[in-house]
Order: C-alpha cells, then sequence, then structure tokens
C-alpha cells in the first residue's frame, strides 16, 4: 500500500460450530505414567506428544519453572487432579496485568514477576510440564465472557485467548486446562491454532514500514447463536 492512508483494518467473520468432550473427573493415570509412555511412543504424527516435550522458541525449561510446578505433581498423583490443580495456583499467584508484559517478553521474567496475560501464564504451565517430562502444547484462540449477573454484555471487549492442552496417555488423549481462569477448556472456548508456544500460532505475520507513530487494536466478539 504506497498510498498515505490512517488506517489499515483487518475483519474476520466466521460461524463456528464447537463440540467437547467433558475432562474426566477422576483422578485417572497418575501422571507418571503418562510420561513413561510418552517417551516410549515412537509416533511423530502432528499431534505426536514427542512434538511438545522439549523446550521451544518460547518456552525454556527452567528449574525454577519445574519446581513450581513438582509441588503439583506429587508422587503417584493423577494427571488430572495434578493439572487442575496447577491452573488454580497459577491464578492465584499470577496477578493478570495487560501492561506488563508484551509479546517479546521471556518466561523467565513473567515467573519471577508473577504477572502477565494468558500468554505468560500458557508458557508458564507449559514449561512445568515439560519438565516434568509431561507433554504440553499451546493452544491459541477466544473465549466467550459471561457478563456479571445484571450487566450488559460488552461488544469487542475481548482479545484473543490462549491456554494449555496436555496429552494425558493415549486412551485420553489431549485435554485443555486454561491456567488464566483456573477452568476445564470447555465449548466456551474456540480454538484457532496448536503449536509449541506462540511463535508457532501467531494469528497475523507482516512488517510495516513508514513514518508516524502507530499503534496496534485488537477487538474480539463471541456471540453464541441458536442451533441452525
Amino acid at each position: 500500500i504506497d498510498t498515505p492512508h490512517a488506517e489499515l483494518s483487518i475483519e474476520a467473520t466466521s460461524l463456528v460450530e464447537v463440540t467437547h468432550e467433558k475432562t474426566p473427573s477422576i483422578s485417572g493415570l497418575k501422571w507418571e505414567t503418562v510420561a513413561n509412555e510418552a517417551l516410549s511412543r515412537r509416533d511423530l504424527s502432528a499431534a505426536a506428544p514427542a512434538h511438545f516435550l522439549f523446550s521451544s522458541p518460547r518456552v525454556e525449561i527452567t528449574a525454577d519453572v519445574t519446581r513450581y510446578a513438582r509441588d503439583s505433581f506429587r508422587q503417584g498423583r493423577g494427571i488430572f487432579d495434578a493439572s487442575r490443580e496447577l491452573i488454580r495456583r497459577i491464578k492465584n499467584d499470577f496477578a493478570y496485568e495487560p501492561e506488563a508484559t508484551e509479546i517479546s517478553t521471556p518466561l523467565a521474567r513473567a515467573f519471577s514477576e508473577r504477572r502477565g496475560v494468558c500468554q505468560d501464564f500458557a508458557h508458564i504451565m507449559i514449561a512445568g510440564m515439560r519438565g516434568l517430562g509431561l507433554p504440553a502444547a499451546y493452544v491459541s484462540g477466544y473465549i466467550r465472557t459471561v457478563p456479571p449477573p445484571g450487566k450488559k454484555r460488552l461488544e469487542g471487549a475481548d482479545a484473543t485467548h490462549a491456554w494449555v492442552s496436555v496429552w494425558c496417555g493415549s486412551n485420553n488423549g489431549w485435554v485443555g486446562f486454561d491456567p488464566t481462569n483456573a477452568i476445564d477448556v470447555a465449548t466456551d472456548h474456540i480454538a484457532l491454532a496448536v503449536g509449541r508456544d506462540f511463535s508457532d500460532v501467531s494469528p497475523v505475520y507482516g512488517v510495516f514500514v513508514g513514518s508516524g507513530a502507530n499503534e496496534l487494536e485488537v477487538e474480539v466478539d463471541v456471540i453464541p447463536v441458536a442451533s441452525l
């Protein structure tokens, strides 16, 4: 675009049908069993756990974060119970502050300062689980938010969201956990992309070169509709 302009707007509208299998409520397999199975599998397909076991560009496995996760993953504990406790601890221990971090903020800084946004919390959970030998993937998408009782739902007030998908053994497959909200992933979560970390799933790529100041704004509106 080589003519003067004041705004570039990208708008996407989609009708999405979301289905979800409820996360098991029982403890399930011991997490150590899942970790051992992940190491023994020889599958290299797109959803194979092998791709999500090690450090990646935005997720460095460190002793501090691994120790933090291990407090939830005590010996012999079930994979579901331990994962749920970890997301509750992240929500309680970390402050949600949109201005505290940027896309480029290192995981170690967000972890040490105990603040950030959904991207940071997902990266921290992923690093902790991978440090324990558990496959964990980064999921980017949207979440439908519900307003307080008596309040009108705000339109365009949301943004992209991020959560974690944990491989819970060959029988259970990948199960979603949302550390920002301390909830299981369900039909309010709309997944767009899955990767090792945010660097794999950025919704828009591009380069802007021009004079003057510029500012990026992102708005997302998720509206439930009647069944067709």
